[in-house]
């Protein structure tokens, strides 16, 4: 039997998380400073695949409105049959875009304002960084599945995140 494989998109420095240990991590970033196996968009991922697992986080707010069916469809495409995606995105479900801190992470205060536009501390440096969309439990689950997906159940989960996770 081979190892299970997960394409990790967008995955900047991180590596992928623990509940993967075990699948084959194939990394795919726009920025090649990440040294990632693949400088790609996830717009058009090229001619890979197929994956077992497709995992985003906190990539996908990084496209435009008009490109989270192109990205997502690029994800469903790479899969193999019945594989799954799963998708993080921040959940903007009450948060208004102010100077309110919504919360603290190691990093520093996070604001309104960095979740609906992206970590202002970073974008100056890197404009790959800004948020150009945004999703809350319905949007994300409305998005999985006019991708083709035939299943996507998406959760609100701690840290203002949103879980969404679709089988192919």
């Amino acid at each position: 039997m081979s190892q299970q494989t997960v394409l990790h998109v967008g995955c900047g420095g991180n590596p992928a998380p623990d509940w993967l240990e075990g699948f084959k991590e194939v990394r795919l970033d726009i920025d090649a400073r990440h040294n990632p196996d693949i400088v790609a968009s996830m717009l058009d991922l090229g001619a890979i695949g197929p994956f077992d697992v497709v995992y985003s986080s906190h990539a996908l707010e990084h496209v435009y409105p008009h490109e989270v069916h192109a990205a997502l469809t690029e994800f469903h495409r790479v899969l193999a049959d019945n594989g799954k995606a799963v998708v993080v995105v921040p959940d903007l479900e009450d948060i208004k875009p102010t100077e309110d801190v919504v919360y603290e992470c190691e990093a520093g205060p996070i604001t309104g304002l960095d979740m609906y536009y992206g970590w202002s501390k970073v974008i100056a440096e890197n404009p790959f960084m800004a948020h150009k969309c945004g999703f809350v439990k319905d949007t994300l689950t409305k998005v999985l599945l006019q991708a083709g997906f035939k299943q996507a159940v998406v959760a609100r989960a701690p840290g203002h995140n949103l879980v969404g996770v679709a089988v192919k």
